[in-house]
């Protein structure tokens, strides 16, 4: 069963205005885009992207009677592009889940989860780019070392790629069980935590890596003050500390009114702030949540109003 992360948190942190047009960068399963269609009238709209197309196909069957949702196969890095194919030029929000699905994860064919057996595919978008298979084959022990240790904040990166370019040597890597094997037996078992995979970070390193993930999120929050309405809002869920930094570091810059160097006596920049950042310390599911569903553990939600 698909379960939207901070579900209610996220939507109230909107103030959605009942008329307003609202952007849902992450359709996923659609859980929060169900919930803020509640909050709009029927002269609201609320534009839904995904660069997945089985999700896609599932949103289309989910909101088929609802003539307020418009469906789009976009990555978000795309948001002000596919606003513009539909003759949209602000909005009064724009919210995203930057988490997984979890039919993704439940899906072995996808090939993102280390507890069932499926290709080494990861694409979020499997109609473009490379597997991670393709990656784990073919990159060199360094290249591997690097996106492990940089996507994942993997401590032993240079353990799992040596283990990885010894193993592909005998026999190329094709499933993810196999994979994740490996990547366990190169961790010491005394840095194994209780509950966690030790290939969790790799695999999170590999995934981001193909999907160009943290690219994307520079360019979602590089866009966001050019599509928001004045007093419209920006939310975003972010499960790790890359994607939480990009989003905190853009809504800071967003907010401030001047950066000129602290020794000018007086302001020559003529910057404006563009956002006012509502939740100073990112808001975090309860302990019942975690305890209903684990994989919200990391979420933190950071919200922002255009000014």
């Amino acid at each position: 069963m698909h379960i939207s992360v901070l579900y209610h948190e996220l939507i109230d942190s909107l103030n959605v205005s009942p008329n307003g047009t609202y952007v849902d960068c992450t359709g996923g399963g659609g859980g929060h885009a169900a919930l803020t269609l509640e909050k709009l009238s029927d002269n609201g709209r609320l534009i839904i992207l995904d660069r997945d197309v089985d999700a896609v196909a599932r949103l289309n069957e989910k909101f088929a009677d609802d003539k307020r949702v418009i469906i789009v196969h976009s990555n978000f890095a795309d948001i002000d592009k596919a606003l513009h194919n539909l003759g949209i030029e602000k909005v009064e929000g724009v919210y995203a889940d930057f988490g997984v699905s979890s039919f993704q994860l439940q899906d072995g064919s996808r090939g993102f989860s280390f507890r069932k057996d499926g290709p080494i595919d990861m694409r979020m978008d499997t109609s473009s780019g490379e597997p991670v298979s393709e990656v784990v084959n073919t990159f060199s022990e360094s290249n591997l070392s690097t996106i492990i240790y940089k996507y994942g904040e993997e401590r032993f990166a240079r353990n799992i790629a040596k283990a990885i370019v010894t193993r592909r040597a005998v026999k190329p890597f094709t499933n993810t069980l196999d994979l994740a094997d490996v990547v366990r037996a190169a961790v010491p078992k005394k840095y194994h935590k209780k509950g966690i995979h030790p290939a969790t970070k790799t695999f999170q390193a590999f995934r981001i890596y193909v999907n160009g993930e943290l690219e994307a999120v520079e360019a979602l929050m590089s866009k966001i003050a050019s599509i928001i309405k004045e007093k419209g809002r920006f939310a975003a869920i972010s499960f790790h500390s890359l994607e939480d930094r990009i989003v905190k570091e853009w809504l800071h810059q967003y907010s401030l009114s001047c950066i000129c160097p602290a020794e000018f006596p007086v302001c020559v920049c003529n910057k404006k702030a563009e956002f006012k950042i509502i939740n100073r310390k990112p808001i975090l599911p309860s302990e019942k949540e975690i305890a209903e569903n684990p994989l919200s553990r990391s979420a933190k939600l950071r919200v922002a109003e255009r000014v």
